[in-house]
C-alpha cells in the first residue's frame, strides 16, 4: 500500500511540474528576433502583427515603445521585449515622475493584453554613449520603482543591452573579465539583476570577432558547423571544449560576472546575426554565410544544448534583424541584416524545417524539397527508398520511360521523391529533412517535361495522380492492408503487411 501511494504521489508530483512547464512557454528555450525601423515601406502594425503570426515568431524586441504596435500586439501571445532609447535616459535617470509616465504610458496601458517580458533600457549605452554611464542605473532604478507600484516588477524584467567589448581578454573564456573601467557600474548593476531575478543582456556577433581575428578564428567555428576535436577551441583552464564561437562569448560573460562574484544571472543575447551583403571589405557578409549562420543558430538554441561552462542553461536569442533596414547608412552591411526585405519576401530561405515551428512554415508562396548537395549516394539511396515505399510519395514520374528518369542518377530521383512527399504532407515542419539529407528551396526543380509536384507548371495529369496519392494516416495505412479477400490476393495482403513492418521499423523517419 505504502509503494502505490509512493507511486501515485510520484506520478502526480511529475504531471504538475510537466504541466507547469508546457503552460510557460518560456521554460524553454527560444528565438526572437529584433525589429528595427529604419526601413522603407515598413508594414502597418496590423499587416506586421499578421506576418509575425504567419511565420511563427512568438518574441520580438523593439527599440522603442512604438504604442501601434504594441496595439496591435494585444491578444496575440506574442511577447515583445520594449526599448527606452539612449536618448531619453537622462531624463528617466533624473527624475522618478518621468519614469514613473513612462511606464504608465508603454507598460500599464498594453500589459497585460500584450504581453510585455521586459524593458531594454538604453542600448549598448556604456559603450555608444559613455558619458550617459552614471545615469544608466538610475534610469533602470527609477523605472523598476514604478513596476512595483503598479505591480508588475515580478512579471516584467528590467536590464540593458551591452557590447561585447564591456568584456576584455575573452578567450580562453576562463580569464575573461569585465572592463575595470566600468566596475563602478558594472557591479551595482549585476547586483541589481541578481537581486531582481534579471537576465545580463548581451549583443553577441560572432561576425564581427571572425572579421577582427581572421587567420585566428575559422569560419566554420563562427558559423555553427561540425568540427572535427582538432579544430575545436580549448579553454587551457578548465579544459573546455568549444565547438563554436558563440558559446565562448556567452561564456566569457558567465566567467566575467563569476569573477565579480556574480553566479546566478543568466545571459540573455539580444542580438546576434550575420550580413547577407557587404562592400568589398566584406566578403563574408554573403547570403549563404547568412543562410548557415542563422539557420544553425536557431537549431543550437533549439537543441537545448547550453555552454561548455553551463550546459544547464541555454541562452535565449533574439536575431538581428527581421527586416533589411534600407535606410541605413555604409558600410554596406548595415542595410542588410535582416530575414525578410520590406515586402515581406525573404532575403535567403532558412534551412530550419524539422526543428520546430519557428520560421519553418513557407516564406514565399513556392517552395520545394530537393536532395542536399555533397550528400553520398548510399545515403541519398536509402532516404529515396523510404520516401517511395514507407512515406507513399507517388515516384511513378521517376521510373524508366517517364518523364522525370533523365538525369538516371540517386540525386534527381531524390528530389522528385523529397519534393513529392514534402506536397503530400501539406509543405508541413519536418517533411523536408529526410535525416538531413534534404532542403528547401524557392528555385523550381523542374526540367523539360519533368514538372515537380510543387511546380505552377503541373499538369492534369500529375495532379490527378498526386490526388491519389493524398491517403495518410494510421487509419488509412490499416484500411490499406485489411482489404478483403476478394478484393486483393493473399501474396498483396502479405507484401503489404511487411510494407508496414518495414514502416514501423526503417530508420528513415522525416
Amino acid at each position: 500500500m505504502a509503494n502505490s501511494k509512493l507511486t501515485l504521489f510520484i506520478f502526480v508530483y511529475f504531471t504538475v511540474i510537466y504541466t507547469a512547464k508546457a503552460a510557460d512557454p518560456d521554460s524553454e528555450p527560444f528565438v526572437g528576433v529584433n525589429i528595427g525601423t529604419d526601413v522603407s515601406n515598413l508594414l502597418s502594425p496590423a499587416d506586421l502583427v499578421s506576418f509575425l503570426q504567419g511565420q511563427k515568431i512568438t518574441h520580438i524586441r523593439l527599440y522603442g515603445a512604438d504604442l501601434d504596435i504594441l496595439k496591435a500586439l494585444a491578444k496575440t501571445k506574442i511577447r515583445v521585449i520594449i526599448s527606452v532609447p539612449n536618448n531619453q535616459l537622462l531624463a528617466i535617470g533624473t527624475s522618478n515622475s518621468t519614469a514613473a509616465s513612462w511606464v504608465g504610458r508603454n507598460v500599464v496601458a498594453f500589459y497585460p493584453e500584450t504581453l510585455i517580458t521586459a524593458i531594454a533600457v538604453g542600448d549598448e549605452v556604456l559603450t555608444t554613449v559613455p558619458s550617459s554611464a552614471p545615469i544608466l542605473l538610475p534610469a533602470i532604478e527609477s523605472l523598476y520603482s514604478a513596476l512595483v507600484t503598479a505591480n508588475l516588477h515580478t512579471k516584467i524584467k528590467i536590464s540593458t543591452p551591452h557590447a561585447a567589448s564591456i568584456i576584455l581578454d575573452p578567450f580562453p573564456p576562463s580569464q575573461a573579465f569585465f572592463n575595470q573601467s566600468l566596475s563602478s557600474v558594472m557591479l551595482p548593476l549585476l547586483q541589481f539583476l541578481s537581486r531582481t531575478q534579471s537576465p545580463l543582456m548581451m549583443n553577441l556577433y560572432p561576425y564581427y570577432v571572425f572579421m577582427q581575428n581572421k587567420g585566428v578564428v575559422p569560419l566554420d567555428n563562427s558559423l555553427f558547423k561540425p568540427l572535427t576535436p582538432s579544430k575545436e577551441m580549448v579553454d587551457p583552464n578548465t579544459l573546455l571544449h568549444y565547438t563554436n564561437v558563440l558559446d565562448a562569448m556567452i561564456d566569457s560573460a558567465y566567467f566575467s560576472m563569476k569573477n565579480l562574484n556574480i553566479t546566478d544571472v543568466e545571459v540573455l543575447v539580444t542580438e546576434s546575426g550575420w550580413p547577407s551583403k557587404g562592400d568589398s571589405k566584406e566578403p563574408y557578409a554573403t547570403i549563404d554565410t547568412a543562410d548557415t549562420y542563422n539557420s544553425n543558430l536557431i537549431k543550437h538554441v533549439l537543441d537545448r544544448s547550453g555552454t561548455p561552462f553551463h550546459p544547464e542553461v541555454t541562452s535565449n536569442v533574439y536575431i538581428y534583424e527581421l527586416f533589411n533596414e534600407d535606410l541605413r547608412s555604409p558600410p554596406v552591411s548595415e542595410a542588410n541584416w535582416g530575414l525578410f526585405y520590406a515586402n515581406s519576401t525573404p532575403v535567403y530561405l532558412l534551412h530550419v524545417s524539422g526543428i520546430g515551428t519557428f520560421l519553418a512554415n513557407d516564406t514565399t508562396n513556392e517552395t520545394y524539397c530537393i536532395a542536399m548537395d555533397s550528400v553520398d549516394s548510399k545515403t541519398l539511396q536509402a532516404a529515396l527508398d523510404w520516401a517511395c515505399g514507407p512515406g507513399r510519395a507517388n515516384c511513378s514520374e521517376i521510373q524508366p520511360g517517364e518523364n522525370c528518369y533523365q538525369p538516371n542518377n540517386v540525386k534527381n530521383h531524390a528530389s522528385y521523391a523529397f519534393d513529392s512527399y514534402y506536397h503530400k504532407e501539406g509543405k508541413s515542419p519536418g517533411s523536408c529533412d529526410f535525416k538531413g539529407v534534404a532542403m528547401i528551396t524557392t528555385t523550381d526543380p523542374s526540367h523539360g517535361s519533368c514538372i515537380f509536384p510543387g511546380s505552377k507548371k503541373v499538369t492534369n495529369k500529375t495532379k490527378a495522380v498526386l490526388n491519389s496519392t493524398q491517403i495518410s494516416g494510421a487509419a488509412d495505412r490499416l484500411r490499406f492492408i485489411t482489404l478483403s479477400s476478394n478484393q486483393i490476393s493473399a501474396n498483396a495482403v502479405a507484401f503489404s503487411i511487411l510494407l508496414l513492418i518495414s514502416f514501423i521499423c526503417s530508420p528513415w523517419w522525416v
